[in-house]
């Protein structure tokens, strides 16, 4: 995955904003909560949330880590590298902007539907 094909992926999601924050970092949002950020600088590394249950899983393989700062709401810190097929690239971005989407206000979420 490349930041065009993320950037694509990302925007392709229902109600997403992007814009960029601390100066280089791509950020994906859903009702103003980020569910993806991704470095401008290569080589690509990519955070997003993850299921509780997949959390020590994921920190566990190659190219994967605990995301500086957000660790403790189960984010992930993902190289290019990691080995992630393009299928899978997608599913947990997918999966990141439905936990955080279910995590917005009842009437905010209700809008976005």
């Amino acid at each position: 995955m490349d930041i065009e094909k993320l950037r694509d992926f990302c925007t392709s999601l229902p109600h997403v904003t992007e814009d960029i924050k601390w100066g280089n970092d791509l950020c994906f949002s859903i009702g103003g909560k980020m569910f993806c950020v991704a470095g401008m600088q290569t080589p690509l590394s990519v955070s997003f949330k993850v299921k509780d249950e997949e959390f020590e899983e994921m920190c566990a393989r190659t190219g994967m880590e605990p995301a500086p700062y957000v660790a403790r709401y189960k984010w992930v810190l993902v190289s290019e590298h990691a080995g992630l097929s393009e299928k899978d690239w997608k599913h947990y971005i997918r999966q990141s902007y439905e936990l955080v989407k279910e995590k917005l206000p009842g009437k905010l979420r209700q809008s976005l539907n």
